[in-house]
């Protein structure tokens, strides 16, 4: 008999027992928790703290520290979550197999499809920010390099109609409009591109493609090397900061602040990429949430003394600029460490190039196992045990936008779908406690009877809230804050039915909170993305489910 609901699930067992694919290889089981740990700082610390944190310092002053904190709070009860499910369902595929076990099928592929447009644009701002260190590299050595090549093409127009009218020009404008007016011209259209972004893009998929020792290898000397040039920003920059330039804290407020959630949010969304290679670990169910915890800890406090030694060496109003790291030390005239940070930075970020690179096709192998998607994503290679097919796709999705659209845009679209996957993963940890599933982990979310704290702590916020008056302008600037509002009260309801376990509940609160603090176009292009992958589930996945034929 037929399965035909769009809410079938999957059991853990049919999970397990699927692992491998129809191509009957599996892959390699190599990883230990020193391995994983070093994937997820790679991850973490890649454009977000080479690039993206200027951007974030620009907004918000240095008081963006303490976003970096929330931030992490937030993923920090993501992780627990994460980490249980990593323990209980071993197997590669991340949130999407875990939305798969608890919700069922329209959810998975809902998050699944997410986790594809995460993994492809964040890669996307990788690669353009390892260009833009790459090209100072160059320029520090005296080398040229073609600026139309190094530039898209709405970037460079921009600075083009700048200057036509007439309009003040900063260094990155006249950078711009000098690559678009030395642009060649072919059938009429103006040549302009970021060769760069799009070339080590595709030598990193080759390396991904080889195999997951090869990767495993070279990220692991790339996160030294990393960890070496940060270690050397903080302690050489930490004798050049200028308290005035911590005063104010917060120039912009809160709203300041909350602006540069995107970008924050954005350089923390890489642990989840660790639990795609769950079945390359040696020791899944253990090795898997020490190092989700292990990478957290670590790199936010990297990111909240970067962002402290940043803002303290010079004004936060400089810091919007694709290489803070390097600027900072140029500004105050230390050229020499300026260009050793930008050497290394352009061997660091390939770090987290190769991480994303090697989730998103663990991502596209497990939904085509589960027949979602067309079988040949599933291929395995038969010498490299890799995701051989899958591989190549990202390669070329990842590399030919980068080639021609910018970073700004790209920052944008990564937070929704990923604070939405997130979410549900929190959300499943309750469902698993509901159902008694939970006691068959081996790591599980430590237990914290949330039956009165959640509702009472819902009545002293909103009431606070309410009895500012605030409560309307809030809602119609945002109107996300509604159903933030509504969800907290339905979760304070279970809490008390149910006695859930809080931690949960606060992981899918804070990442709901943020969502609230994204912009418009992030949420146009998620719906949009969604829209279109709602269809190819219909046109296909629908009808192919491995599940379809399960009574």
């Amino acid at each position: 008999m037929a399965n035909n609901s769009i809410f079938r699930r999957k059991s853990i067992n049919h999970v397990l027992a699927s692992t491998g694919g129809e191509q009957g290889a599996g892959l390699h089981k190599v990883l230990g928790v020193r391995d994983l740990t070093s994937f997820g700082i790679a991850a973490i610390i890649g454009a977000g703290i080479f690039s993206t944190i200027g951007r974030a310092s620009f907004e918000g002053g240095p008081a963006v520290s303490l976003l970096f904190i929330f931030v992490a709070v937030a993923c920090v009860f993501t992780a627990l979550c994460y980490a249980q499910f990593a323990s209980m369902v071993p197997v590669s595929g991340s949130a999407y197999t875990y939305a798969y076990v608890s919700f069922g099928e329209i959810f998975a592929w809902v998050i699944g499809w997410a986790l594809i447009l995460e993994y492809a644009v964040s890669n996307m701002v990788v690669a353009i920010s390892w260009s833009e260190y790459f090209i100072g590299m160059l320029t520090g050595f005296g080398i040229p390099f073609p600026d139309y090549l190094t530039i898209d093409y709405g970037t460079a127009h921009k600075g083009y109609l700048a200057l036509q009218n007439h309009e003040p020009l900063t260094d990155s404008l006249k950078i711009a409009s000098d690559a678009y007016l030395h642009a060649p011209v072919l059938g009429g259209v103006k040549i302009l591109m970021d060769l760069p972004a799009g070339v080590i893009t595709l030598l990193v998929t080759s390396l991904v493609y080889i195999g997951i020792r090869e990767s495993r290898t070279a990220s692991n000397m790339l996160v030294v090397l990393k960890l070496i040039v940060i270690g050397l920003v903080i302690s050489v920059g930490v004798f050049y900061i200028k308290p005035e330039n911590w005063s104010p804290f917060a120039p912009n407020g809160a709203k300041g602040v909350l602006g540069g959630v995107a970008s924050v949010f954005f350089a923390f969304i890489g642990f989840d990429s660790i639990s795609t290679t769950a079945e390359e670990c040696k020791n899944p169910q253990r090795d898997l949430p020490k190092a989700m915890l292990y990478c957290l800890a670590i790199c936010t406090v990297l990111y909240v003394l970067i962002t402290l030694v940043l803002t303290g060496m010079v004004n936060y109003t400089e810091l919007k600029v694709d290489d803070p790291l390097a600027y900072v030390f140029q500004k105050i005239g230390f050229n020499f460490a300026a260009g050793v940070i930008s050497v290394s930075a352009v061997v660091a970020i390939t770090s987290a190039l190769l991480v994303y690179q090697m989730g998103q096709p663990r991502i596209w192998m497990s939904m085509s196992r589960d027949g979602l998607l067309w079988k040949r994503f599933a291929k395995i290679h038969p010498k490299f045990q890799t995701p051989s097919f899958a591989t190549i796709v990202t390669g070329l999705v990842v590399a030919i936008p980068s080639l021609f659209l910018d970073m700004g845009f790209f920052v944008d679209l990564t937070s929704v779908g990923t604070f939405f996957a997130f979410i549900l993963v929190c959300a499943g940890i309750l469902y698993l406690d509901y159902q008694g599933l939970s006691k068959d982990a081996k790591f599980k979310v430590p237990y914290l009877n949330g039956q009165y704290i959640v509702g009472t702590v819902f009545v002293l916020v909103f009431g606070y809230v309410l009895s500012t008056g605030l409560l309307v302008n809030q809602i119609e600037e945002k109107p996300l804050l509604l159903i933030f509002w509504l969800v907290w009260l339905g979760l304070s309801v279970l809490a008390y039915l149910h006695k859930c376990s809080i931690l949960p509940i606060l992981g899918i609160l804070t990442n709901l909170y943020l969502m609230t603090e994204l912009g418009v176009t992030n949420w146009t292009i998620f719906v949009i993305w969604l829209l279109i992958g709602l269809a190819i589930y219909g046109g296909y996945g629908y009808r192919h489910s491995k599940l379809r034929d399960v009574e």
